[in-house]
C-alpha cells in the first residue's frame, strides 16, 4: 500500500513540487556541483536548525524528528538518517528533516529548496527497471500535467536524473518550479531502488541542480 500511495503523490506533485534548469536535461553521465559546496547553501547554526520540528509533509502523515547522524560545521552540512527507509543523506545546516512511515523529508528554512527521499518497489509499480519507471514517470506526469516539460537521462553509474520544468507553484510557492528526480536502482536487485526528488524555483534551477549533485554524492542506503 505505501508504494502504491507514493507513486500515485508522486505523479499528483503535490506539496513536494521541486525545480530543475533547462541546462540540467542537458546533462550527461554525471551531475556535477561545478565547484560549489553544501556551504553554499548553508546556514552556519552548527546543526541547531535539525533539532525543530515543522510538519510540511502533508496529507495526513504525522512527522518525526530524522536521526542526526552527525554535524561538518566546517563542510557546512549535517548527515541526517531517515530510520523508516533506511537511507542517510547529508544536507546544509539551516534545513529541517522529518520523516514518517514512508518517506524522508528535508527543506531549507524558506522552503524554497524541498527534499523527499523514498524506496521504491519497482515491480509494485508496475515497471520493470528504474530506466522503465524514469520514462513511464516522466510520461505520465506530462500526460497529466501537460505544461510540464519532461526528461529523462540515464547517468553513467546507471541511475537516472529526471527534469521537470514549468511545475506549477504549490501553496506558498511564489512562481513555478522545476524538479529533480534522481532514480537509483539497488545494486544487484534492478526491481528495488530508491527516488531522491528535489525542487527548488525557478529561479534557482542552475544552483538546484548542483546541489543535487552534492546530495548525490553523499547519499547511503541500506539495501
Amino acid at each position: 500500500m505505501g508504494q502504491k500511495e507514493s507513486g500515485r503523490r508522486f505523479l499528483l506533485l503535490g506539496t513536494a513540487a521541486l525545480a530543475l534548469a533547462p541546462s540540467a536535461a542537458r546533462a550527461q553521465g554525471v551531475l556535477d556541483a561545478g565547484g560549489m559546496t553544501f556551504r553554499d547553501f548553508a546556514v552556519a547554526d552548527r546543526g541547531s536548525s535539525f533539532n525543530k520540528i515543522d510538519p510540511v509533509i502533508g496529507s495526513g502523515a504525522v512527522p518525526t524528528q530524522a536521526r542526526i547522524l552527525s554535524v561538518d560545521n566546517d563542510g557546512g552540512f549535517a548527515r541526517i538518517r531517515f530510520e523508516a527507509i533506511r537511507v542517510e543523506v547529508a544536507m546544509p545546516l539551516g534545513w529541517q528533516a522529518n520523516e514518517d512511515w514512508e518517506r524522508g523529508v528535508g527543506f531549507s528554512s524558506d522552503k524554497h529548496f524541498r527534499l523527499i527521499v523514498w524506496r521504491v518497489d519497482f515491480a509494485f509499480e508496475g515497471v520493470n527497471d528504474a530506466e522503465h519507471y524514469a520514462a513511464t514517470k516522466s510520461g505520465a506526469i506530462k500526460a497529466r500535467k501537460p505544461g510540464i516539460q519532461a526528461q529523462a537521462r540515464k547517468l553513467g553509474d546507471g541511475s537516472f536524473l529526471i527534469v521537470y520544468q514549468n511545475v506549477p507553484a504549490a501553496q506558498g510557492d511564489a512562481e513555478t518550479r522545476v524538479v529533480f528526480d534522481l532514480v537509483v536502482p539497488r545494486p544487484g536487485k534492478p526491481k528495488e531502488g530508491v527516488l531522491m526528488t528535489l525542487g527548488v524555483a525557478a529561479r534557482d534551477s542552475d544552483r538546484g541542480l548542483k546541489l543535487m549533485a552534492l546530495l548525490k554524492s553523499k547519499l547511503r542506503v541500506d539495501w
